[in-house]
């Protein structure tokens, strides 16, 4: 238990920190003031000045914050600071990567933990070797066996199962021409994948092109170079973006249930379960989390990141800033959004477990 919590904190802390270094990097990069650089809310726990900026550890490990100075035109400035290192009077263009910086972290994040785990573990592949043939399907009635090897595919080479896939799914039905060894013979057979509904990973119905086998879940372990492995790392991260901007999506089209998302409740059981699962899993669960805390973040929601964004580039197109009152507008509403969304999160965790 003890154990799980240490994690929590850790993951949590790790996410944060790396998001709130993102906003002062930039910021000190521009010359823009910080007064503040908080790890967590409300009273400090300890903290310590360096240069002009204090650095804080906090209470409660559920956030951060960087302290800009003179984040709005009229705000006072700390003594130590002068009006050229205020937030407010530069360009709209900074203040965009200032804020932007956060997320982008959170990336760069994703991206180094990915790395890592490439260039330890190497990356794993499975083989494209049958497990098991369906009854009466095309791949049962052209001959193929578990146990068979597929190594060409219409002469296109197959590496791994996922690859094989891929290959058929893209086919549109055609006829294939499966080159397998089996036995250390090598064979031909010739299949007409047939039209059939399945769930993607949404779970949408979909209509693909399948033969009717099932992996073995046979596995190699392919080591990688330093740089392979950042390739592999940011191959990784961009695809894991991508299909978190899909399941968005497709929550905002209702196709994925409201039920599914989860709160602060759900990512502790999430640690704790990796937890036991070794530092490894830990890890790669870090790096998801990370990627899902960047893409929230550019949310065009007032109060968020994105939603500051949208502000700043407003300015940029229109050449001053929104009125303050459409200003407070947005960011009440947005702020209303956000609780909103908490809370059903956090609803949804509590329902979770009382099942």
């Amino acid at each position: 238990m003890i154990e799980s919590i240490v994690a929590f904190i850790l993951v949590l802390g790790v996410l944060i920190f790396f998001h709130e270094l993102g906003h002062f990097l930039v910021a000190r990069m521009f010359g823009i003031g910080v007064s503040v650089f908080s790890l967590g809310f409300g009273p400090k726990l300890l903290a310590f000045n360096f240069g002009k900026t204090e650095y804080r550890l906090s209470a409660v490990p559920l956030g951060g914050y960087v302290s800009l100075v003179g984040e709005a035109e009229d705000a006072d400035l700390p003594d130590k600071f002068n009006k050229e290192e205020s937030f407010a009077r530069r360009p709209p263009w900074q203040r965009i990567l200032v804020v932007a910086a956060g997320p982008v972290f959170n990336f760069v994040l994703a991206w180094f933990i990915y790395w890592g785990l490439f260039w330890a573990h190497g990356q794993m592949e499975m083989l494209a070797h049958i497990g098991q043939v369906a009854d009466d399907s095309p791949a049962y009635e052209a001959g193929l066996e578990p146990g068979d090897r597929v190594i060409a595919i219409n002469g296109h080479e197959i590496q791994n199962w996922e690859e094989m896939v891929q290959y058929i799914q893209g086919s549109g039905g055609d006829a294939l021409s499966f080159q397998v060894e089996r036995s250390a013979n090598i064979l031909d057979f010739e299949i007409i994948p047939h039209m059939a509904t399945r769930e993607n990973i949404f779970g949408e119905e979909i209509i693909t092109p399948q033969v009717g086998i099932i992996a073995s879940g046979d596995t190699v372990e392919i080591p990688l170079s330093f740089t392979s492995a950042a390739a592999e790392g940011a191959a990784q991260t961009w695809m894991l973006m991508k299909l978190t901007v899909e399941g968005i999506i497709k929550l905002i089209e209702r196709i994925i249930p409201l039920d599914n998302i989860g709160g602060p409740i759900m990512i502790a059981q999430l640690v704790s379960e990796q937890t036991h699962e070794g530092l490894t899993n830990l890890l790669a669960l870090t790096a998801l989390i990370s990627i899902n805390l960047g893409l929230i973040n550019l949310l065009p929601i007032p109060v968020l990141d994105g939603g500051h964004i949208v502000f700043y580039t407003a300015e940029m197109i229109t050449g001053k800033p929104l009125n303050d009152r459409m200003r407070q507008v947005a960011t009440r509403i947005g702020l209303a959004l956000l609780l909103a969304l908490m809370s059903l999160a956090i609803f949804n965790d509590l329902l979770r477990i009382f099942r």
